[in-house]
């Protein structure tokens, strides 16, 4: 069974910085799709970043581009999310998402859509004060 734990949120003032930590048990995700969604209260889940497992490709939504990297520890099975020069209206619930096992590579835009992900983490918090 495939599970997803997030860890790393927090509460952070307006320009600080976190990283975010997705450890992935019962499966090795090399040649994979995985990323990070994000959910204010009130708004809709929203792709982050997304990366190409064991590949160099990643993929970011134009709120994060330039401030957020995400990359990958295939030797730990971890994917991060590095969150710099954060603002306020990046708080939001951050899940951890994945494909499923031989589910390939990332296609066209994987942070524009969610219906890719098929396993999910249960969620860190990101909380950052003006």
């Amino acid at each position: 069974q495939v599970v997803l734990v997030e860890s790393g949120g927090g509460s952070v003032q307006a320009g600080g910085s976190l990283r975010l930590s997705c450890r992935v048990s019962g499966y090795t995700y090399n040649s994979n799709c995985m990323g990070w969604f994000r959910q204010a209260p009130g708004k809709e889940r929203e792709g982050v970043a997304a990366i190409n497992t064991g590949g160099r490709n990643t993929y970011y939504a134009d709120s994060v581009k330039g401030r957020f990297t995400i990359s990958q520890d295939n030797a730990k099975n971890t994917v991060y999310l590095q969150m710099n020069s954060l603002k306020p209206e990046d708080t939001a619930m951050y899940y951890c998402a994945a494909n499923r096992p031989g589910g390939g590579w990332c296609l066209g835009r994987p942070t524009d859509r969610s219906g890719w992900a098929y396993y999910w983490g249960q969620g860190t918090q990101v909380t950052v004060s003006s």
